[in-house]
């Protein structure tokens, strides 16, 4: 299972003003960026249903050369939710209560489907009278075209090109014109590993795919391709150690299994000996092959034996 909302959540506290200002030019344009405070985290209960929510990003900014302080409220969601704009409605209410500061709110909608328009307000009205209307700026990554951010030099667009509508074989296409964007932004190499596991773990392609990656991976001239390269190989290296990790794992837990299968047998053999004398190597072979819990079951069996005859009738129950 993909953790959507570490994912998101990793992505935009990260890279928040690149967010922005990919989104919301017009908005940038008055947030200072220096002042940007992300708050504790801010949790709501219904008390009608009793679930407890918890805001992703509560952030504190100031409007550029003015001396007044906001809040901007980003909430990420990675699903369909019947009656969402009257929570985001609440929790403004909330933050406006509490922090008497004005509240920018944004969604940004990161499911597949469905592909319908999402709402973008919450209205109490009256017939002739509109008592409350509260908008809020939504962005539906799967209602935007990934072509529309190739040359945005942006390194939220880089990772979330991965989430937007791509028809099923543009997924090679996509996935390398993301890592070719994100190669040439000059990010350091933790941010670099941040986005392109973001970037791997949505556009994770099967084996035909990979192969189509590879041939336009080749058609780039190697001094483009370079960087990617090094992002691949990343790649590879850490498969190869998770791998490695893995190996040893299982290879401690194989060692153990068969470390106590080994006691098992050697009880049982000392026992069968004491009780019926010497056992023909062809059974003992037999013997050997049994699983633990079988050893286990016949040194109970064993106590009921009175000669080879019986231990010959049990394994052949087994």
């Amino acid at each position: 299972m993909i953790d959507h909302d570490r994912l998101f959540k990793e992505l935009l506290s990260n890279f928040f003003p690149d967010f922005i200002a990919l989104f919301f030019p017009d908005f940038i344009a008055y947030l200072e960026p220096n002042s940007l405070a992300f708050l504790p985290q801010e949790v709501f209960t219904d008390v009608t249903s009793g679930e407890r929510k918890i805001a992703d990003l509560v952030v504190q900014a100031e409007f550029r050369s003015e001396p007044s302080l906001f809040i901007i409220h980003l909430e990420h969601q990675s699903s369909s939710e019947a009656d969402f704009n009257k929570r985001m409605f609440r929790y403004f209410a909330r933050l406006h209560e509490k922090y008497d500061l004005p509240v920018y709110p944004i969604v940004l909608f990161s499911f597949d489907t469905p592909q319908r328009p999402e709402p973008d307000s919450y209205q109490v009205q009256f017939p002739g009278w509109m008592v409350l209307e509260f908008n809020y700026r939504v962005i539906q990554l799967n209602r935007l075209q990934w072509q529309d951010f190739v040359n945005q030099q942006n390194p939220v667009a880089s990772a979330l090109m991965s989430k937007m509508r791509i028809d099923a074989q543009e997924r090679p296409t996509v996935k390398l014109v993301s890592l070719q964007l994100l190669a040439n932004l000059g990010l350091n190499p933790a941010q670099v590993q941040l986005i392109s596991g973001f970037i791997d773990t949505y556009l994770k392609l099967n084996a035909e795919e990979e192969a189509m990656f590879q041939a336009e991976l080749a058609r780039i001239e190697p001094a483009r391709a370079e960087g990617i390269m090094e992002i691949v190989t990343s790649w590879m290296e850490q498969g190869i150690q998770q791998g490695l990790q893995q190996g040893l794992q299982q290879g401690l837990q194989q060692g153990l299994q068969q470390g106590r299968q080994q006691g098992e047998l050697a009880l049982v053999m000392r026992q069968l000996t004491r009780r019926l004398g010497i056992v023909a190597p062809q059974l003992r072979e037999r013997i050997g092959m049994l699983s633990i819990e079988q050893l286990e079951n016949l040194g109970e069996a064993l106590l009921d034996f009175t000669n080879i005859a019986d231990l010959e009738a049990w394994l052949g129950g087994q």
